[in-house]
């Protein structure tokens, strides 16, 4: 992309041809696999006007990060062929992280919107799709807590127990060990049932299935309409999230908690399906 140098030296890109490079990426069948040469070069703040206007021309963010699969899937395999190196890969990598995370930005959160961990499995350390998750949250409103790679299990469910969140999302590429996955994911989801928390599951791991509790979503679509399921259910509406039902169970009749923390009355109980995620 043309550009014109700073008196420091940086390069400053005029708003014209940012214009016509969304044009490109809107015109092009192929174009969004061309990123991969913009990913290796350009700084992330021209990468964030793209974006954008990829944004503008699709009309969601959770479009735009099903669109940008095709660019991880480009880049992983010019690294596989030897045409990139590691360290350009991580380079990419670390540009589109810094531009989703300018995106996400000027999202601000609603107060009736569910507070979400969004976390890695453990040992995995891949994030960007668990970017563009936070991507697809923050515009519906909801309240992310970035949790991000190497975080314990265990602390995770603590947030669970303490009634801190009212969902997790979890990430996992296809690297991450299969036992590894069901292990979490039954520790985990004993505690998101008990305490009525959504959980929901995604990337290319190799997730449990059936879960024992939530749902795995892989792709972005699937998770914005998981998302439109617990706003459309009221409980988000209302502040409430109702206890779940265990698998081969019935519900659990206790007092429903608040998005503030506080128990509701005997009339604010009710069963509620978990659901799972993508990455």
């Amino acid at each position: 992309m043309p550009c014109v140098r700073t008196a420091g030296g940086h390069r400053r890109f005029e708003p014209d041809q940012i214009a016509r490079f969304g044009e490109r990426l809107g015109s092009e069948p192929d174009a969004l696999r061309r990123w991969v040469d913009r990913l290796l070069q350009d700084p992330d703040r021209a990468l964030s006007s793209a974006l954008l206007l990829e944004r503008a021309r699709l009309g969601a963010w959770w479009r735009v990060a099903e669109a940008l699969g095709s660019v991880f899937g480009d880049l992983g395999n010019r690294w596989a062929e030897g045409s990139v190196c590691v360290l350009e890969e991580h380079a990419a990598s670390d540009r589109l992280s810094r531009a989703l995370a300018r995106c996400c930005e000027p999202l601000l959160p609603r107060a009736d919107r569910p507070r979400m961990i969004l976390a890695t499995a453990e040992g995995e350390d891949h994030t960007l799709g668990l970017s563009l998750v936070e991507l697809c949250a923050r515009e519906r409103g909801w309240r992310a807590v970035w949790a991000g790679r190497a975080t314990p299990c265990s602390e995770l469910v603590g947030a669970v127990q303490r009634g801190d969140v009212e969902a997790v999302a979890l990430s996992a590429s296809v690297t991450s060990p299969r036992e590894v996955l069901a292990r979490e994911v039954e520790e985990l989801g004993a505690a998101c049932a008990r305490s009525g928390v959504a959980l929901v599951v995604g990337g290319q791991g190799p997730w449990p299935d059936p879960m024992p509790h939530g749902r795995i979503e892989r792709t972005f679509a699937g998770f914005d309409t998981w998302m439109q399921g617990l706003e459309a259910s009221g409980n988000v509406a209302r502040g409430i999230f109702p206890r779940s039902v265990p698998r081969g169970g019935t519900a659990l009749h206790v007092p429903a908690r608040r998005l503030d923390g506080q128990a509701t009355g005997s009339d604010g109980t009710a069963p509620v399906v978990g659901a799972e995620l993508d990455s």
